[in-house]
């Protein structure tokens, strides 16, 4: 019997060209021994040049680039470190991974980015550091929590991990912080499967993380003499070689992303009881996820839309959760009070916001079906 229903729509997916399976194949069959690095050091090269910074170092994961930002800071325990209530966890659970204090900020109304001002109530003689997470493709405050940051002679660490190919003027996201870090996940706009980048314009460092991401062996070191306890967070070659071959087209996925947004853009815009990503004066948004939040409090919750839209075989993902929500936060003794009020921004997003599908095999068919059901659904 013939199934003529629609086809199931993914949340994300990837653009996988022949040119990936060709480099991911090279690499394969040559990059061993004294070639073993070369693909990475190939991509490292083309991602520093794009992102207008000294050093990028690949990675396994974006977590790992955030753990070794931290510990390359030294921070520790005693120390506190700010960032945004609503992230996803890995952006703020390494805080923990070194034994430091995370200490939860709102958000923004219009970019889901931390708020500056909450983040300066916030900091007490303990602060060390600042995490800021461009939510969504969506650009921080960089501005003003870099004056921040200065002021109390803080680090300041720039969560780009869904970012790329995001900027303000000509200054790209990953290089507003101390420390810039990407995500390559295989829903990212730029993606090796799994894997991340750490980049930084400081010298001094860029060679801490060259060191605690090799197991505390210092940069060229051949005689294997390891100076302190770290850690091995290296990126495969193979990995490598797909990065090179999506840094090669980086600008055309990056204008992809922004003609998806563009048409749900066209077809929601008019719908007053929704907001859609936003994307202030003088920014460029990669729109990574193409994000939707119900703008009233009586309207469908995230995961009664998500339920909805699976009916008709569309995928969805719940906009991110408050962290000082989750378990692994609330049976800790971190102090919450400032996040109670139910007038925070973060409540509102976090309770009604929905992802919708944004990979690359979009199409504007595809995104009409999506609309017309996310219309439908919510009776706009």
């Amino acid at each position: 019997m013939t199934d003529n229903s629609p086809p199931f729509i993914p949340i994300a997916a990837p653009s996988i060209t022949e040119r990936e399976g060709e480099l991911a194949r090279e690499a394969a069959l040559t990059a061993w021994g004294s070639n073993h690095y070369k693909f990475n050091e190939r991509f490292e090269q083309l991602f520093a040049d794009y992102v207008k910074v000294n050093y990028a170092t690949s990675l396994p994961h974006a977590t790992a680039g955030l753990h070794l930002a931290l510990a390359a800071a030294g921070i520790g325990p005693g120390d506190e470190v700010i960032g945004p209530d609503i992230t996803w966890i890995a952006s703020m659970a390494p805080v923990s991974y070194v034994g430091a204090t995370p200490v939860f900020a709102d958000i923004l109304p219009d970019t889901w980015c931390i708020n500056p001002a909450a983040v300066n109530d916030l900091i007490t003689p303990r602060t060390r550091a600042i995490i800021g997470v461009d939510l969504y493709g969506s650009l921080c405050d960089w501005n003003n929590l870099r004056e921040i940051a200065d002021r109390h002679n803080l680090i300041l660490i720039e969560d780009a991990a869904g970012a790329i190919g995001s900027k303000y003027f000509e200054k790209m996201a990953g290089s507003f912080g101390d420390m810039g870090i990407f995500s390559f996940h295989g829903s990212k706009s730029i993606t090796t499967g799994e894997g991340g980048m750490i980049v930084t314009n400081d010298a001094a460092l860029n060679a801490r993380i060259q060191t605690l991401r090799d197991h505390g062996r210092p940069p060229g070191d051949r005689f294997f003499q390891n100076k302190e306890i770290a850690y091995k967070y290296k990126m495969s070659s193979v990995q490598a070689a797909l990065g090179i071959a999506q840094m090669e087209r980086v600008e055309s996925l990056i204008d992809q992303k922004r003609q998806i947004f563009n048409w749900y853009q066209k077809r929601l815009h008019s719908k007053v009881d929704i907001c859609l990503n936003c994307e202030p004066e003088n920014v460029r948004n990669s729109y990574w996820m193409v994000t939707v939040v119900p703008k009233h409090k009586d309207m469908m919750d995230k995961f009664s839309l998500q339920a909805e839209l699976a009916k008709k075989k569309i995928d969805s993902r719940p906009f991110f959760s408050r962290l000082s929500s989750l378990l692994p936060y609330k049976k800790t003794n971190l102090n919450h009070n400032h996040l109670i009020d139910t007038e925070v921004i973060g409540n509102h997003a976090t309770t009604h916001g929905l992802n919708l599908p944004s990979g690359y095999n979009m199409t504007e068919e595809l995104v009409e079906r999506v609309c017309f059901e996310l219309i439908n659904i919510l009776d706009l």
